[in-house]
């Protein structure tokens, strides 16, 4: 039984990682979090999507990738995860159905408290992340998803944490419209959404902002934290905005 046990866990535990970077992976093509949480879901369960989602998800050649996969691991764990709740059935022992039942529920219920931790997410979603970018080749341009755009520009989604250079800081000392980066719209930890953020409004930890701007400069902000560095890499930033927007005018000229 122990053996059996040993393997739901383990199918649960991977369902849980697989679903995860499969999230990550959706929002790197330009996804939002909650829709890429909820395609991957969708996918790995198999509960199917409506024919609008289908042809959305379905156009995009790394999303259709990411789903197939998705579907064809989800059946395999599902079965799995049957296989092994049979086998554990079968092999009860010296041990009741009420101990069973206690020990699997008492193991759901630490896994569901993992899955709620922000630390978990936090630690998880950045390996991740690091993992997709560094050893996959994920397009992270497309964002038709939000809004259709071209060439390396997109909006994306920023949670800002403690160390992070954005943080305790207003819109008007960050000055990221130099950068090339536009502050759309800032989901405030309470639940409120600021829509048209001013000069005065200030970033706080835990708050998500939505960006407008190319790949290469929200992933800089991203990476960039508190400190003279980050200071130096803001303003490297800037001279790097200004340099693109000379060749830009050289071009059109």
């Amino acid at each position: 039984m122990a053996a059996a046990l040993v393997t739901f866990f383990a199918i649960i535990i991977l369902s849980l990682i697989i679903n995860r970077i499969a999230t990550i992976a959706l929002t790197l093509t330009g996804m939002s979090s909650e829709v890429a949480r909820f395609q991957a879901r969708s996918a790995f369960s198999g509960a199917g999507y409506t024919t609008r989602e289908s042809e959305r998800m379905m156009s995009h050649p790394m999303r259709r990738r990411i789903i197939m996969t998705l579907m064809l691991v989800g059946n395999a764990g599902i079965v799995t995860v049957i296989a092994s709740l049979i086998l554990v059935s079968f092999n009860v022992g010296n041990t009741s159905w009420l101990g069973q039942i206690t020990t699997i529920l008492a193991g759901l219920t630490v896994l569901l408290a993992l899955t709620k931790s922000r630390w978990v997410d936090k630690h998880l979603t950045r390996l991740i992340n690091f993992a997709l970018m560094k050893w996959t080749s994920i397009e992270t341009t497309d964002t038709a998803s939000l809004i259709y755009l071209g060439g390396d520009y997109q909006v994306s989604e920023l949670e800002i944490e403690p160390e992070d250079w954005l943080a305790d800081k207003t819109l008007a000392e960050l000055n990221l419209p130099d950068e090339g980066v536009l502050v759309l719209g800032i989901q405030e930890q309470n639940g409120e959404y600021n829509g048209t953020p001013h000069a005065y409004s200030k970033m706080k930890v835990g708050d998500i902002l939505l960006l407008y701007g190319s790949g290469r400069s929200i992933h800089s902000l991203d990476m960039r934290r508190k400190g003279i560095i980050g200071e130096v890499e803001h303003q490297k930033a800037v001279m790097k905005q200004k340099q693109i927007i000379e060749e830009q005018m050289e071009e059109e000229k």
